[in-house]
């Protein structure tokens, strides 16, 4: 096998300590290791890499394989983060006995992942604490979509039957304050309860994917090339980082990698995509403790981003950029002059910004200390993206997985272990600085060449990894092909799927009218969880 060299120590200690339990091993790329083992092996294959490894678990998800090999799979995806490598462990579920065994107890962070299973495919969860439905609603019927012999085009009734219970709070002077499903504003649905005792929060109980989009079951009806547009509509604010995600995963599929220029202007946008959420979270954070003129200087800078977006790919949010094979546009001279200026004008612009909310003492005082999410609970719930980085975790796709140009540049990762809600935008504001230096040096060393190249027709039954570090964390886009160049699975992982329980946690001990800045400070997608 073509493996990377730091994975096969693990590798090799992996095959000692199950020797004859892997029905096959095997790496269609080198940092992509896959083995097919029983359910028995599971527990033992988790604990010996969380060990002896330093892996974790980044995603688990299913796939209906029974009209060719007769049973589910689930898929269990680890992250050898030091290693650069992910080793992916392949466990057959048999039709006649649709049922898995739960890991939520030992990782929290495959909670909602593996009710997504048993909503979504309907195989039970053996011993898990809470094995309530999660994607679907308990009003829906009995039907699970992503399983092959479910039509997309089923007309379902009217939902009817038991609504949502939460779970009940007592004692004295407990009472419960609902915030939700509807918002004002233009966010999706998300309904949050609150248990209060006088003012401080004493629980808080989420309850999401209030518009499960059917994304992953589209997938399955459209030519490979189209799911490219479907990516892109996953969550509005990261359309570039998910259409690119998908096509990584394509091409991967492929056996081929876009040309060193799509890879550099790729790198950019994804950069550019970062600058204006960052730029907007910093206002809106600011604005949430009524510090309105920090937030109309971000909005400005913002707009200027959004802009120079337009007039490098025509569109605002860098829409109709990404396509298979590499860009669809190039940057000329021109283009490439106009990014430059703006950098050169945004940067002492974001300077006085810094400094202005750095000055304001009443901001610092509702940013300090609110909103704590402790290191060692981010880490139990497998937080990442800028949310861990706050918490002490340190990791970051773009230097621990280079994908992209990002192999070609030299970046910092801010890490802090505060956690509160100063350090999330202190983290944004260093990603912000780090983003300039990025820019720059993929711009002095962009490559000549063409910014795209063909991939051509999948072949049927491929598997591959696809993976962006996204302005909001990590993403991650699996598939497996199809005849006719069509896929049989397309499994999406947003960062919002992973974070929303850590706002649970971070909201413990704070007031109500704190809320607002700490969800602020998260910023999490409701569209990128429901998909």
């Amino acid at each position: 096998m073509n493996v990377l060299p730091e994975l096969l120590p693990a590798l090799a200690d992996l095959q000692e300590g199950f020797p004859g339990r892997f029905t096959a091993v095997h790496a269609p790329r080198a940092n992509e290791v896959y083995f097919h083992a029983p359910m028995e092996v599971v527990a033992g294959f988790c604990a010996q890499l969380y060990r002896k490894w330093n892996a974790r678990l980044v995603s688990l998800f299913a796939d209906d394989a029974r009209t060719t090999e007769h049973v589910f799979h689930l898929y269990y995806v680890f992250a050898l983060d030091a290693a650069h490598g992910f080793f992916i462990l392949r466990v057959p579920v048999p039709p006649e006995k649709p049922e898995f065994a739960s890991l939520t107890d030992a990782i929290h962070a495959v909670n909602w992942q593996e009710r997504e299973i048993q909503d979504l495919f309907g195989l039970k969860l053996q011993g898990h604490p809470n094995p309530r439905r999660c994607a679907l609603h308990d009003d829906w019927p009995e039907v699970h979509p992503l399983r092959k012999d479910f039509d997309l085009r089923t007309t379902l009734p009217a939902f009817q039957g038991v609504r949502h219970k939460f779970r009940e709070v007592e004692g004295e002077g407990v009472f419960q304050v609902p915030v939700g499903p509807v918002h004002a504003g233009i966010i999706e649905p998300g309904h949050f309860l609150f248990s209060v005792a006088g003012e401080p929060v004493l629980y808080l109980q989420l309850r999401m994917f209030y518009t499960h989009k059917g994304t992953e079951k589209l997938f399955e009806s459209l030519p490979v090339p189209h799911g490219v547009r479907l990516a892109e509509s996953i969550s509005g604010d990261s359309g570039f980082a998910h259409a690119t995600a998908f096509c990584h995963a394509v091409e991967r599929a492929a056996g081929m990698e876009p040309p060193p220029r799509a890879r550099a202007l790729r790198t950019i946008c994804l950069e550019l995509e970062r600058l204006y959420n960052h730029l907007g979270d910093i206002g809106a954070i600011c604005t949430d403790v009524a510090f309105v003129t920090a937030n109309m200087h971000a909005m400005r800078l913002k707009e200027q981003v959004l802009r120079i977006n337009e007039q490098l790919t025509g569109n605002r949010l860098l829409r109709g950029m990404a396509c298979l094979g590499g860009v669809r546009f190039d940057f000329d001279a021109g283009r490439q002059a106009a990014l430059v200026q703006l950098l050169a004008w945004l940067q002492p612009e974001f300077e006085s910004l810094v400094e202005l909310i750095r000055e304001s003492s009443g901001t610092r005082d509702r940013l300090e200390t609110t909103g704590v999410l402790k290191p060692e609970v981010a880490r139990d719930l497998g937080v990442v993206g800028l949310a861990g980085r706050a918490s002490g975790i340190d990791r970051d796709l773009r230097r621990d997985f280079p994908h992209a140009f990002y192999d070609q540049v030299d970046f910092a990762v801010p890490v802090f272990t505060e956690g509160d809600v100063q350090h999330r935008l202190v983290v944004r504001r260093e990603e912000v600085f780090q983003s300039f230096a990025i820019i720059r040096q993929v711009l002095a060393k962009l490559p000549a060449g063409p910014v795209r190249a063909e991939i051509g027709e999948l072949p049927a039954d491929r598997v591959a990894l696809g993976y962006v570090e996204g302005w909001r964390g990590e993403i991650f886009h699996w598939i497996r092909t199809a005849p006719g160049n069509r896929l049989a699975r397309c499994k999406v992982k947003d960062p919002s799927l992973q974070n929303w329980p850590a706002l649970t946690e971070a909201i413990l001990g704070n007031i109500i009218p704190d809320f607002p800045v700490v969800n602020k400070s998260f910023n999490l997608s409701y569209s990128g969880t429901d998909r």
